[in-house]
């Protein structure tokens, strides 16, 4: 099947050299099997992955959504403003090195990380996994703002976020933040500002797995209605 690829600015102008081209490509190809055919194509693509969206058919795409014949991809560059903003809700595997450099600067001397996992136990329970489901544009929507606001309690502060989708086993890593500041203070209070602004603004949900059951978060105990 064919679709036609679209680039724009740094994109076009410093990697792909042309604004856009149609690509025969198999049928039931996903997105990210997409996005990985062109960082073979176009070498120093991927370094932008953190720092870049994808858009399908004009609307900001998933990782394992299908592509159909006729479609329109668009790559689309960091915007004047936002160039170094990152957020992420995913169901691969987090990287901490990725999330810190996208914080990271020579101005920024204190960085401090968060990394929740999941645990064994809950409420005096066992655990034996935990599945994240996420409304992701929404999601995206409210993270991005609370980065927004914790950014903001001190000059070149910088926060980065990332969530983890699916049904994850004990130990497996759900949220990495990342927080840089000019002083450890800084970091240290914006880090901790956006794990509790997480916890109450963002529609993502959890279901503990246990081994006598399983109950969603938040849904009140005598609520109960067959499955």
């Amino acid at each position: 099947m064919k679709i036609n690829v679209f680039y724009f600015g740094y994109i076009r102008e410093r990697i792909t050299h042309r604004r856009s081209e149609e690509l025969d490509i198999p049928d039931d190809t996903t997105m990210r099997g997409l996005f990985e055919t062109l960082c073979a194509n176009y070498p120093g693509l991927d370094k932008l992955t953190a720092h870049m969206r994808i858009a399908l058919n004009e609307n900001l795409s998933c990782p394992e959504e299908r592509l159909s014949n006729g479609d329109e991809v668009a790559l689309i560059p960091p915007v004047a403003g936002g160039s170094d903003r990152y957020c992420r809700v995913t169901d691969e595997q987090l990287d901490l090195n990725e999330i810190v450099d996208a914080v990271s600067g020579p101005s920024r001397g204190g960085i401090v990380t968060f990394i929740g996992k999941v645990r064994d136990n809950s409420d005096g329970k066992k655990v034996t996994a935990i599945e994240y489901e996420a409304y992701r544009s929404m999601a995206i929507s409210s993270l991005t703002d609370i980065i927004t606001r914790c950014e903001a309690v001190a000059e070149d502060v910088r926060v980065a976020v990332a969530h983890r989708t699916g049904i994850l086993d004990v130990g497996e890593t759900v949220v990495i933040i990342a927080a840089a500041g000019p002083h450890r203070a800084e970091a240290f209070q914006a880090a901790r500002s956006c794990a509790e602004l997480m916890k109450w603004e963002t529609t993502i949900w959890r279901k503990e797995i246990r081994p006598d059951g399983e109950e969603w978060i938040g849904v009140p105990c005598d609520l109960d209605i067959p499955a």
